[in-house]
This record gives C-alpha cells, sequence and structure tokens, in this order.
C-alpha cells in the first residue's frame, strides 16, 4: 500500500510559476497541452449567472467562465514558455468541442497519463 503523500504550501505556491503539461489524446493520436496555475488575481474576471435565468442559460455561462479560465492557464504558460506552444487563444477557437472538453479535463483535473512539469 502506498503512502499518502500531502502538498506543502511552498509546492502550491509554486504552481502558480510553474509551467505543467500533459497530453490529450484524441483519435490515434495525441496533443501536447501545457498550462500555468492562476492565482487569484490572474482569474479571469466574470459575474456569476443570475439565479433567475433558465437552467441551460446559467450552464452556458458556467461553461463560458470555464473555458475562459482555460483559456487564460493556457496562455500563461505560453508566455511563460513560448516554446512550448501547442494551442494559442485562435486556435482554440477552431477545436472540436470534444477536444476543447478534454483538454479543459486535463487542465482543470490536473490528472494526466503523461503529467510532467515543463
Amino acid at each position: 500500500m502506498e503512502e499518502k503523500q500531502y502538498w506543502t504550501m511552498e509546492e502550491l505556491s509554486a504552481l502558480t510559476d510553474t509551467v505543467q503539461s500533459g497530453e490529450v489524446e484524441y483519435g490515434s493520436k495525441s496533443l501536447v497541452v501545457q498550462w500555468c496555475e492562476l492565482t487569484e488575481a490572474e482569474e479571469p474576471k466574470m459575474s456569476l449567472p443570475d439565479d433567475d435565468l433558465p437552467d441551460d442559460e446559467k450552464n452556458a455561462k458556467y461553461a463560458e467562465m470555464g473555458q475562459n479560465k482555460v483559456i487564460a492557464m493556457i496562455m500563461k504558460a505560453n508566455d511563460m514558455n513560448p516554446d512550448g506552444i501547442s494551442l494559442s487563444k485562435e486556435v482554440w477557437e477552431k477545436l472540436p468541442s470534444t477536444v476543447k472538453y478534454s483538454v479543459s479535463n486535463v487542465v482543470l483535473g490536473g490528472t494526466v497519463s503523461d503529467f510532467r512539469n515543463g
């Protein structure tokens, strides 16, 4: 049985200065993605959806908020590591939604099979 590992505060705060990368598999190919965790000040500014909105509109607003965060994390890493750019904002807009979903899961989930610090 593996011993449980715990984060130190130094390790966690260092993530906002560390480019991370992983691979997203789509079809029979892989896409390398890099990102960097954001500080609260770097988070994209958006207001929460009004509680009176229909559920589909609220869900769309939350999806937009998540997508903006993923894009911001990728752009921050691109600025820190321009040699590792695989996705730009322009390319992101053209990706199939299933690829965007997979990239978002990797970036926001923090779990990838080929996780490495860049």
